[in-house]
C-alpha cells in the first residue's frame, strides 16, 4: 500500500470516529467503501454519505476536530480537508438523496483499526452505475468493482433501480456476457466471453483511448 493510500485510510478513520462521537448517522461510501468490502483501494479522496439535515452538525464536529471546511459550488455535497486530503460529505448522489433506509442498510466493517458503517454493496453499485454518462463512460474500473463485490450484491435490485439508464443496462449486459453476473430469468443464453477477455476486463485494463474517470459516488 502506498503512503497516500495509508494517509487516506488514516483520514477515513479520523472522520468516522469524529462522526460517531457526535452521534451523526453516516456510511462510508465511494472508493473506500469498495476497499472495505474487499475491492481495490482508492487513491483520490474518501467519501461519506449522510443525511442533508445532519450536514451542519457534521461540519461543526469535523472543524472542531481540526479539519478545514471549504465552500464548493455543488449543492449535493460539502468538502472538508484533513491536512491536504479531501473528504466529501455527500447528502445526495446522482439525483438520489441519502435516506434513513440507505444508512440502515450499511454494515459495520473494520477499516484499519476502526469499525464503521460501510455502504451496502448494492447501493455502491447502483450509485456507480447511475454515475455513468456520455462524459463519464469508462467501464473498466467499474468492472473490477463488480467482480470484487459480486457475491455481496443484490443484482435484481441493482437492475431494477438502474433500469432507466442506458449506460447501466449496457454495463449489465457486458457483465452478463463476462460471467460476472447472471442474466435475468428469461434472458439466459448469453454466452460468456472467453476467459482471457474476462481476466483482462476484471483487472481493470482498458483498450479504449478514453481515460475519463467515473464519478466517486
Amino acid at each position: 500500500m502506498s503512503a497516500l493510500e495509508s494517509d487516506l485510510i488514516e483520514t477515513t478513520k479520523v472522520v468516522a470516529v469524529t462522526l460517531k462521537k457526535a452521534h451523526i448517522p453516516f456510511a462510508l461510501a465511494g472508493g473506500y467503501a469498495v476497499y472495505a468490502r474487499g475491492g481495490p483501494p482508492s487513491i483520490h479522496d474518501t467519501d461519506f454519505f449522510l443525511r442533508e439535515a445532519d450536514v451542519p452538525r457534521a461540519i461543526d464536529a469535523l472543524t472542531e476536530a481540526g479539519l478545514k471546511h471549504e465552500s464548493c459550488p455543488e449543492d449535493w455535497l460539502v468538502k472538508v480537508f484533513h491536512d491536504d486530503r479531501l473528504v466529501d460529505l455527500i447528502h445526495a448522489a446522482n439525483g438520489r438523496p441519502v435516506t434513513d433506509a440507505m444508512l440502515e442498510r450499511a454494515e459495520e466493517v473494520e477499516v484499519g483499526s476502526v469499525r464503521m458503517p460501510v455502504l451496502d454493496a448494492s447501493d455502491i453499485l447502483i450509485g456507480k452505475l447511475l454515475a455513468l454518462s456520455a462524459h463519464h463512460c469508462n467501464m473498466s474500473p467499474l468492472l473490477a468493482v463488480a467482480r470484487s463485490l459480486r457475491e455481496q450484491v443484490d443484482w435484481g435490485r441493482v437492475r431494477e433501480e438502474t433500469a432507466d439508464s442506458p449506460y447501466a443496462r449496457a454495463f449489465l449486459t457486458l457483465t452478463d456476457g463476462l460471467g460476472i453476473t447472471a442474466p435475468p430469468e428469461g434472458q439466459e443464453g448469453t454466452q460468456p466471453v472467453h476467459e482471457g477477455v474476462y481476466a483482462i476486463a476484471g483487472s481493470g485494463v482498458s483498450h479504449s483511448s478514453s481515460t475519463s474517470e467515473e464519478e466517486s459516488a
